[in-house]
């Protein structure tokens, strides 16, 4: 893994705080071989716009209180359907589990190393509606 110190750090505070906000299957991707723009991608869902936002909130709330991080950029937000928090070194994607299901970003990055999560910050199982869940 190449990703810095301070970005696993980040990428810990991020997993929390998203867990704690009842984020669905918290994962997260040390990206650094690949991309010049990034070290981690962390990613999340949740079955609501309205709980996207609170798990961004909370993130970005814990992110600046705890690491004294600010995003550079926050996108998508006025959906709540898929918004990014960029920390430069991470970026961080909450996704309604729709459109996560959909772009299917894991397939993306599956070939990266995982990032270990403190205990307790995978978050929840996502429920997926489909022919196999009746």
């Amino acid at each position: 893994m190449t990703a810095t110190d301070r970005t696993v750090e980040l990428v810990g505070i991020a997993a929390a705080a998203a867990a704690d906000k009842l984020a669905q299957d918290i994962v997260a991707y040390d990206v650094s071989d690949q991309l010049v723009i990034t070290d981690a991608f962390m990613l999340c869902s949740a079955p609501n716009d309205r709980q996207v936002r609170a798990i961004v909130d909370e993130v970005e709330e814990r992110l600046l209180r705890q690491a004294g991080a600010k995003p550079v950029r926050r996108e998508g937000e006025r959906d709540g359907r898929w918004v990014l928090l960029d920390y430069i070194d991470l970026v961080v994607h909450v996704q309604h589990e729709e459109e996560r299901g959909y772009y299917g970003l894991e397939r993306l990055w599956k070939d990266c190393p995982e990032i270990a999560l403190p205990e307790g910050a995978r978050g929840a199982d996502r429920v997926v509606d489909g022919p196999d869940s009746r």
